[in-house]
């Protein structure tokens, strides 16, 4: 089979693969929820899901730290990556040794094509395919609902603080619960000085889960910034995680924002 990736990257595999390597947190949970327990042979220190396979999985490092010689022992016929989420030199130098599919994600459609074509290679077509329409099913139903629009200032880093920008994969999802991003930059993750926060003084602001884990505790100090806004703590995963996760996003987003109402 020849396939060609989300960077225009083109891969051959003579057959199924059989050993498979994740590098990315969202994309193993996916190939978890395809079935594939025997295949997935490594895995990211990050990826945390499924729970078993965090402490089952060979773990070949960090998804921009990756032990390549781990990698090379573990023999892959597959390794699914991400453009975002791991460097270009590690996956380049990947590429001349193995197969890599990596995927490039910054919307909801791409995320759809992505599953898509990892269950295609994997011969998980008819899981995948069940996958998708409960995600299109799903944001189906969000898109219906009348949503008040609310100006929104969405962190994910703290020292220094990083929000995000209007070609993520986060604002395409923020955008489809009625969240309107408050910066209208297309730099991905702009950062931001506590000036520029007060300047720009939403009437809310999310505080992600991940990459840095904000607390209640960091609640204070945004509240100080900008002391009418509405400070709330989030799952990241449910606005950030492009996988199998998306089957359960839109609950969560519903829940969201009936709290937030």
């Amino acid at each position: 089979m020849s396939c060609i990736d989300q960077i225009g990257h083109q891969i051959n595999l003579e057959t199924t693969p059989k050993r498979i390597i994740s590098v990315v947190p969202s994309q193993t949970e996916l190939l978890f929820d395809l079935g594939l327990e025997n295949e997935v042979v490594g895995i990211t220190k990050f990826c945390i899901h499924p729970k078993k396979w965090f402490e089952t999985k060979t773990r070949i490092g960090g998804t921009k730290t990756l032990n390549i010689e781990k990698i090379k022992q573990l023999k892959p016929d597959l390794i699914i990556a991400n453009k975002e989420e791991n460097t270009k030199e590690q996956i380049e130098k990947l590429q001349k040794l193995f197969p890599v599919w990596t995927s490039n994600i910054r919307n909801l459609s791409e995320s759809l094509e992505m599953i898509k074509q990892v269950g295609k290679m994997t011969n998980t077509e008819k899981k995948s395919i069940e996958i998708i329409t409960k995600i299109e099913d799903d944001f189906s139903y969000l898109s219906s609902l009348k949503k008040q629009p609310k100006s929104v200032l969405y962190f994910i880093w703290k020292n220094p603080y990083m929000s995000v920008g209007t070609t993520t994969f986060i604002n395409d999802i923020m955008k489809r619960v009625g969240f309107i991003n408050t910066l209208e930059t297309k730099e991905n993750y702009p950062i931001l000085t506590e000036e520029q926060i007060t300047e720009i003084n939403p009437p809310l602001i999310l505080l992600s889960s991940e990459p840095y884990p904000f607390k209640e505790k960091h609640l204070a100090g945004f509240k100080n910034l900008c002391p009418s806004a509405n400070v709330i703590l989030v799952d990241g995963e449910m606005f950030s995680w492009y996988g199998s996760r998306l089957t359960k996003t839109v609950h969560y987003l519903v829940d969201l924002y009936a709290k937030i109402n």
